[in-house]
């Protein structure tokens, strides 16, 4: 994995958030209410506050205890001067029993996420871990369809060699829907998404078919992680080893 030197390039950050008690019924009302703040947020050109599914995210179920933030930012000085700084995401922070930041740099992306494809790739990917994202807006006619398969394919990746963490999450339950994952490397990735008999499937009825009115797929190279997700940083020691 070769790190840029130039911070001043476009980064995308991934946190995860766990809200307990009174907590959780803080963070689903900000779920519209904190929009507007996000959008005088200095430097920060896309972001998305998400929720989650049930037991691993990939589930019609809602999680109400654990939220995602995803944001894309003109350089990695905006980002941390708003996670350092922020009276705003201070309130995030405090209220969270646990939180997890992932930077990143893009280094594929293709499709589009509310009519723009937000992701500027920046660096080509050479070795290490890897994160991807994929998004999609599903049809309304194709929803039972598209969620009868989603408990198979996401026990077929939690199974896979070389996954670290995967995650489904979503803008709107049911409709917006996404995923979050790392790999040890791409070979692992790569295996899971051309030689999965089910994955493949699911790709071919996606394309066959014309499921999703709008969708994202975008690789990533995590470079920096701040904090823990049950208790550990699941990429800490992956990350270091590159350094």
């Amino acid at each position: 994995m070769t790190k840029l030197t130039n911070n001043k390039h476009q980064i995308i950050t991934f946190t995860l958030f766990r809200f307990e008690g009174s907590n959780a019924f803080w963070i689903f009302r900000q779920m519209s209410k904190s929009i507007k703040e996000f959008k005088k947020v200095n430097g920060l050109e896309f972001f998305k506050l998400m929720g989650s599914g049930g037991k691993n995210g990939f589930s019609k179920m809602l999680n109400v205890n654990v939220y995602a933030l995803l944001g894309v930012w003109e350089s990695e000085e905006a980002a941390t001067r708003y996670f350092e700084e922020s009276d705003h995401f201070d309130e995030f922070e405090s209220r969270s029993k646990e939180l997890w930041t992932i930077y990143m740099s893009t280094c594929k992306s293709h499709g589009k996420w509310s009519g723009v494809n937000p992701f500027n790739p920046v660096q080509s990917y050479q070795s290490g871990p890897i994160a991807v994202i994929t998004r999609a807006r599903i049809k309304f006619r194709f929803l039972r369809k598209f969620w009868s398969y989603v408990p198979s394919v996401s026990k077929n990746l939690e199974d896979r060699d070389g996954t670290i963490f995967s995650i489904g999450i979503g803008e709107y339950p049911w409709l917006m829907q996404a995923t979050f994952s790392l790999w040890e490397d791409q070979e692992s990735m790569r295996n899971y998404a051309y030689q999965s008999k089910l994955h493949s499937e699911v790709i071919q009825k996606t394309r066959s078919l014309g499921w999703y009115s709008e969708e994202l797929f975008a690789n990533f190279i995590p470079y920096k992680t701040i904090g823990s997700w049950e208790g550990e940083n699941p990429l800490k020691s992956l990350i270091s080893r590159f350094e």
